[in-house]
Formats: C-alpha cells, sequence, structure tokens
C-alpha cells in the first residue's frame, strides 16, 4: 500500500499557514463557498428539489425537463414548481413540493406584475433577497452563478498561465546562452502586445453561433496566451539561480538528464515562489474578466455575471441601487478574502524563514 507524506518542509510551512489565522479563515470561506457553489442547483433554481405526486418522487433538479402534464397540469412545457407547489397545498392531498431556499435561476424572468417595467426591489415574501433586474432575473441567484463562472474562470486562468510560464521560464533558465538569448526576445516582444485592445478585439469578432461553453473557453484562452510572460520572468530568474547550485551539478555528474533536473530538482525548490503568486493570479483573473463584461467584452449574454450586473446598476444607480451594491459588495468581499490568502500564504512560503533542499 502506497502511504503518501508530505515533504518536511512543505509540512512547516502548511503549519505557518493554519497560525496565520486571517489568512486561513479567508481559505476555508473562499473553499467552502465555491464547494457550495458547485452545487448551487440544490440551493439556488427554480426546479424542485423533490416532488411527490401520487406516491411516486421526482427529482427535477439534475436532469432532463419535466413537462406539466406529468403532474397533471394542462401544459407540455417544463413544470413551474412554485405554482406547482402552491396547488398542491390547495388541494391537502398528500401531494408536495420541496423547492430550493432561493427558487429562482438566473435565467427566469419573473414578472408577477404585467404592467412592470423591471427593478422589484429587495423583498423576503417572494424571495427575491437582493432584488431583481431589469428583465426581473433574481439578483441573488445571478451572484451564486456568476460567482461559479467567475472562480471556475480564474482557476482555469491560474492553471494555464503557470502552465505556459513554468515550461517557458524553465527552458530559458536551465539551458541558458542563445536559447535564453533568443527565447527572451520573443517573450518581450510579446509581453509589449497591448493586452486590453487585443482581447477585446478578439473577443469582439468571435461568432455568435459558438456556444456559451466555447465563448468562454475562447476568452480564457485569449487571457492566458497574453498574460503568461509576466510569470515566466520570475520562474527564469529562480531556475537560473538555482541551475548554479551545487546540487544541480552533482545531478548533472551523475548523469541525469534535463527533464529529470528541471522536474525532480529545479521546480520543487522554485514552486515555494510561484505559490505565493497564486491568490493574486486568481485575484487579477476576477478583475480582468469582471471588467470585460462592465464593458462588454466579456461573458456571453445571458451567462450570469458580476461585471453585467455593475453595468445594469451603475446605469441605474437611481432606480434600483440594489443592484450595484450587492454586486460590487460581492466582488470587494470575494477580492479582499483572496487578498488575505495571499498575504497568508506569501508570509508562510517566505524563503527567508524556510530553506531549500541542496
Amino acid at each position: 500500500m502506497i502511504k503518501m507524506q508530505l515533504n518536511p518542509l512543505i509540512q512547516r510551512k502548511l503549519i505557518r499557514f493554519r497560525s496565520l489565522r486571517r489568512g486561513y479563515w479567508a481559505f476555508l470561506f473562499l473553499f467552502l463557498a465555491f464547494l457550495l457553489s458547485l452545487g448551487a442547483e440544490l440551493l439556488v433554481n427554480k426546479r424542485a428539489l423533490i416532488v411527490c405526486y401520487e406516491g411516486e418522487y421526482f427529482f427535477p433538479s439534475y436532469g432532463a425537463q419535466i413537462p406539466g402534464e406529468q403532474f397533471g397540469l394542462n401544459y407540455g412545457y417544463e413544470t413551474n414548481y412554485r405554482e406547482l407547489k402552491q396547488i398542491f397545498h390547495d388541494q391537502a392531498g398528500g401531494n408536495w413540493v420541496l423547492l430550493p431556499p432561493i427558487p429562482y435561476d438566473p435565467y427566469e424572468m419573473d414578472y408577477r406584475d404585467t404592467d412592470s417595467t423591471g427593478f422589484s426591489a429587495p423583498d423576503w415574501k417572494t424571495r427575491h433577497i437582493l432584488g431583481t433586474d431589469k428583465t426581473e432575473r433574481d439578483v441573488l441567484a445571478r451572484l451564486v452563478y456568476g460567482f461559479r463562472i467567475a472562480f471556475t474562470f480564474a482557476l482555469g486562468y491560474l492553471f494555464l498561465t503557470y502552465l505556459l510560464a513554468i515550461a517557458a521560464g524553465s527552458i530559458l533558465g536551465y539551458f541558458g546562452g542563445k536559447a535564453d538569448m533568443f527565447g527572451l526576445r520573443l517573450v518581450e516582444i510579446w509581453s509589449n502586445v497591448p493586452f486590453l485592445y487585443m482581447v477585446i478585439i478578439l473577443a469582439s469578432v468571435m461568432p455568435g453561433w459558438w456556444g456559451s461553453g466555447w465563448q468562454i473557453s475562447a476568452l480564457l484562452m485569449i487571457m492566458v496566451l497574453f498574460s503568461w510572460t509576466g510569470m515566466t520572468y520570475y520562474v527564469r530568474s529562480a531556475v537560473y539561480k538555482e541551475k548554479a547550485k551545487d546540487y544541480i551539478a552533482s545531478a548533472e555528474v551523475i548523469g541525469a538528464g534535463p527533464c529529470r533536473i528541471i522536474f525532480r530538482h529545479l521546480l520543487p525548490n522554485v514552486i515555494s515562489t510561484l505559490v505565493t503568486f497564486a491568490p493574486f493570479t486568481v485575484a487579477a483573473a476576477i478583475s480582468s474578466i469582471t471588467a470585460l463584461d462592465f464593458l462588454g467584452y466579456g461573458l456571453p449574454a445571458p451567462t450570469p455575471s458580476w461585471g453585467e450586473l455593475l453595468k445594469q446598476g451603475v446605469n441605474n444607480l437611481r432606480v434600483a441601487p440594489w443592484i450595484v451594491a450587492s454586486a460590487a459588495g460581492a466582488l470587494v468581499l470575494t477580492l479582499t478574502l483572496v487578498t488575505f490568502v495571499g498575504e497568508a500564504v506569501r508570509e508562510a512560503f517566505d524563503p527567508k524563514k524556510f530553506s531549500t533542499y541542496q
């Protein structure tokens, strides 16, 4: 049986991180929030969690749509479970519906008043806890699903950016010489391409017939392609510094190849430096995608987006102040917590406090 055991230095750093209470609790809060957002359909959804109808149980949250005819209603499109719950309550026949705490999804337009012009204020009675936007979509639902999309996007951005930066920086730092000189010039040229303009141009020409998933993936790739160069300099410098140490020379003497030296010796000693940048990279990704959404070049409509909510709120600040307050509050809270985590990680992994194996 294989037993996984952490490096003693890593254990000491993790213990140090746990002792930094502000960053540690911020990490736990964000981790729990992200886990809950992955199952958001069980908490914020217009579909019921459980429907008991004539002794049979249905679980509509995940899966295909269930038409109203299935529950004795006179229509063939998807069941309105809030309406169904009221009908079962009035009939008092033993049938029942269990709804999520927030019985709305981020795309549903809940027009209760035919003369409504949108922007319903927060109302606990209707479960619109943070009100609705211009098209009567629930603000809290769009915040929750927007958080899931933004955080998943940021994690994907972090992984891909680090992957490219580590690959390029390791090659430049280890081989040096002409490879380093020529490669570094290419990185410098690429880093001078105007990031914001290129993202806006490429995002604006993406074909509209692409699905939301493809458009979001394309936007992620565009942002990664113009964002990896900054981290490459740090990786190159760290690898170049480590390569000059005796343990690398010893590995070369016993016949270790470049791949083994890079992956088994250099990167484990360099990674502690890179980890300290990770939370701030996540914060930068969330800020960037929110800013692009605010400008109208981010996630495709009607994808739930914090930037789109901020834009609505700013444009209708006097009519619906709850929109900008909710979106700005969620954004500030998230970025503040990520910053707390980043500060704790940077202090816990400080190379001045912990040496590395040589």
